[in-house]
C-alpha cells in the first residue's frame, strides 16, 4: 500500500515538474515567447522607421509632380538643366566632386 501511494505521489510530482518545465520553456523560447516578442518588437521598429522614410519620399514626389502639373517655370528649368546638361553662354560652371 505504501509503495502504491508513494508511486502515485511521485507521478504527481514528476507530472508537475514536467508541466512547469514545459510552460517555462515555451514562455521563454516558444513561438509566442519572450525571445520572439523582442524580435518582433525590433522588426516593428525597423518597419516604422522605413515607413517614415518612404512617407517623406512620397511627399517629396507628390510635391514635384504637382510642380510639373502646374507648369512651374522654375522647376521645369531645373529639370531641363539636370536632364540635358543645358547651360547658357554667360553662365560659369563650377564642377564639384
Amino acid at each position: 500500500m505504501k509503495l502504491i501511494e508513494s508511486l502515485k505521489k511521485k507521478k504527481f510530482l514528476l507530472f508537475n515538474i514536467f508541466f512547469i518545465l514545459y510552460i517555462g520553456i515555451n514562455l521563454i523560447g516558444g513561438e509566442r515567447g519572450l525571445v520572439s516578442y523582442f524580435e518582433k518588437k525590433n522588426t516593428y521598429k525597423e518597419l516604422v522607421a522605413k515607413d517614415k522614410v518612404l512617407t517623406a519620399k512620397l511627399k517629396d514626389l507628390d510635391h514635384k509632380i504637382s510642380l510639373i502639373n502646374k507648369n512651374d517655370p522654375d522647376y521645369l528649368d531645373i529639370l531641363f538643366r539636370q536632364k540635358f546638361n543645358y547651360v547658357t553662354e554667360d553662365e560659369i560652371i563650377i564642377k564639384l566632386k
